[in-house]
């Protein structure tokens, strides 16, 4: 079984990756996409968006992180997957998913969908270029509006050279909303011959579970229930091992949250916009801790960096003292 943390464009940074991987679980995560246009980009910019690269290419907790590029040129991403390789990318991933509207109107991510055949030429092209041993991989949805063209994407990219696709199980159209259509992804397990990855709407042991017996996958990429359940992953192998877990409770987490801000903090250029990131997590984490929604209130209008910095710290003094 294979667990890995999905990229979520201005969410699950290298910041938010340290954290989430020092929970442990996570068998490897992926950066948020790399924008490829019309150049080949400096290794600067490989190494902002994934600064795991300076560190051959791992969290300090030591989970691998792939590369990801997205694009519509077939040959600019070729150039720029083999600069990643260059880089140390121990695998380059191409996003076939994002929904945002303002990358697909610049035709990146979910809208290649509709372009079965470009999809072809684009992972043709990429798997050129990189070194052999360094796999490339796709992560597409089930389409665009519709899953007219689902069965003929996945396989254009696994008849290409994919080495294995990651699948959420829902189109752009969907958005995020639930369902996930999990019974797409078991289609597509059968019209490639390489490996499946089940991705949308895990947010739980259960969910895990059910998703497996519909997908027919073991493999899940986890998103949004991983950032609101820290610890998911290590949930979902206690279930499939048959042993009890004890859940990450609040007091374990608060320390998180203020490594996680202090690491936002000291890499953040704009000081006001880091009490923004501490409360987009927060709003995840109220899903399963009241306290994070309790703390979201009590931060709601706070923008002083320093000010929250002091009441997450004075948050930990007191359950440290009261434990």
């Amino acid at each position: 079984m294979i667990i890995a943390l999905a990229p979520m464009e201005g969410l699950v940074d290298d910041v938010m990756r340290d954290v989430l991987t020092a929970v442990g679980g996570i068998d490897w995560c992926v950066t948020e996409f790399i924008r490829v246009t019309d150049t080949l980009l400096p290794p600067r910019t490989f190494k902002r968006i994934g600064s795991e690269l300076m560190h051959g290419a791992r969290t300090r907790a030591g989970t691998p992180v792939r590369v990801q590029l997205l694009g519509s040129d077939p040959a600019c991403l070729a150039d720029n997957a083999a600069r990643a390789a260059e880089l140390g990318a121990p695998v380059v991933d191409l996003n076939f998913g994002c929904p945002a509207k303002s990358v697909n109107r610049h035709r990146g991510g979910a809208v290649l969908l509709q372009e079965p055949e470009l999809l072809r030429q684009i992972m043709a092209e990429v798997r050129r270029a990189v070194p052999l041993h360094i796999p490339v991989t796709a992560k597409m949805r089930i389409g665009y509006s519709d899953t007219d063209l689902a069965l003929d994407c996945a396989r254009a990219l696994a008849e290409s050279g994919a080495a294995e696709l990651v699948v959420h199980a829902r189109t752009k159209t969907d958005g995020y909303r639930p369902p996930a259509y999990w019974e797409w992804i078991a289609r597509i397990r059968q019209e490639v011959a390489v490996p499946v990855i089940a991705n949308g709407e895990i947010w739980s042991a259960a969910d895990y579970l059910r998703c497996r017996a519909i997908s027919g996958c073991d493999n899940v990429m986890l998103g949004r229930g991983l950032i609101s359940m820290p610890d998911l992953a290590w949930q979902i192998r206690a279930a499939v091992a048959g042993r009890a877990v004890v859940p990450l409770g609040w007091e374990a987490l608060l320390p998180m949250l203020l490594a996680f801000y202090r690491a936002v903090v000291a890499k953040t250029s704009v000081p006001q916009h880091c009490p923004g990131r501490l409360k987009q997590w927060l709003m995840y984490l109220r899903r399963n801790y009241p306290q994070a929604g309790e703390l979201h209130q009590q931060l709601r209008r706070e923008n002083h960096v320093p000010t929250v910095m002091a009441a997450l710290e004075q948050l930990c003094r007191q359950h440290r003292e009261a434990a």
